[in-house]
């Protein structure tokens, strides 16, 4: 009966060590710490992948001595406790294998902490934005940081299942003042904007930051993401006529892709906002002042896409 408890206990504390950790890729593994005082550290069993079980070896963190024998049980919790865990020969010093931990932060619930990226303030407060300019399968996906590390590195790929393969370009910085924004240039396969989407495109980002891990995902339809490019417009002032053109990154033919328009007219004098609708590319406005400024934005006539952004000025 002893025997029996001994055995049991001894796969539990398997399936714990088991349960604290998970492989990102070879040789680098997550470990899930619960971010508060009270929670012990995990513990987690690295072997040494030495074929003579007679070598002598040791463990070492950095500089700094961790153990000796093929095996070590870590204990991680906190940030100083990841990093690379080296496993070397006594007598020669040489390396024979070596695990790295990162931490990703959980709460009590066992939900992801998420801090490295900065929300946008829309859609939704989302961390990860994919917008296209037009039904092409090409789309561009953003996001941002804080500008404090200079060392947090980006992987981004679609989830496997998703509806074709999409292949994305190296992320692009632009920093402004304390905001860094990301962005990928990612196109799906065999894309055909003439059928209709039946599964979604599943965005997953993995983010490390020095030892920290977080990861994000997005899954939309090209069409809910639809973003067109402005109009490109102008005014004749002798009739009052606005006038604008498709924007060249739109898809075609126009008769297959319509876009709905809308016209701002903002007054100066009076100090107010008029807006009209056209479904057409012309408009006649009546007694606008010479100091007004005339702007156009466009959408996906049938599908309730998202406004392009205002046109520059039609004077």
């Amino acid at each position: 009966m002893s025997h029996l408890l001994l055995a049991l206990l001894s796969l539990f504390s398997f399936a714990a060590l088991l349960e604290a950790q998970w492989k990102l890729r070879e040789n680098v593994y997550v470990i899930e710490s619960e971010w508060n005082d009270e929670t012990p550290a995990k513990r987690v069993e690295l072997a040494c992948n030495t074929p003579d079980d007679a070598l002598p070896v040791y463990w070492k963190k950095g500089t700094e001595l961790k153990g000796t024998g093929k095996t070590l049980i870590a204990e991680v919790k906190e940030f100083p406790d990841a990093g690379n865990y080296t496993c070397l020969t006594a007598n020669t010093h040489e390396i024979v294998s070596y695990d790295f931990f990162l931490i990703t932060k959980i709460d009590s619930n066992g939900q992801m902490i998420r801090s490295i990226l900065k929300s946008f303030k829309e859609p939704n407060r989302t961390f990860l934005k994919c917008e296209a300019k037009n039904y092409s399968g090409i789309f561009i996906c953003s996001w941002m940081t804080e500008n404090e590390s200079p060392n947090v590195k980006f992987t981004i790929r679609s989830l496997e299942g998703s509806q074709g393969d999409v292949t994305c370009s190296s992320p692009v910085a632009h920093t402004d003042n304390s905001v860094t924004e990301y962005t990928v240039q990612c196109q799906k396969e065999n894309y055909c904007p003439f059928a209709e989407e039946h599964q979604p495109i599943e965005m997953f980002l993995e983010v490390i930051d020095e030892v920290e891990y977080e990861n994000y995902t997005s899954s939309f339809f090209i069409r809910d993401i639809i973003k067109p490019d402005p109009p490109q417009c102008q005014y004749v002032a002798t009739n009052g006529t606005v006038t604008w053109t498709y924007p060249r990154t739109w898809s075609t033919p126009k008769s297959y892709f319509p876009l709905t328009f809308r016209v701002k007219v903002e007054s100066t004098k009076k100090r107010k906002i008029q807006v009209y609708d056209a479904e057409e590319q012309s408009i006649q406005i009546p007694m606008t002042g010479p100091k007004d400024k005339i702007s156009v934005r466009a959408r996906d006539r049938y599908y309730n896409s998202s406004w392009s952004e205002w046109s520059s000025y039609c004077r």
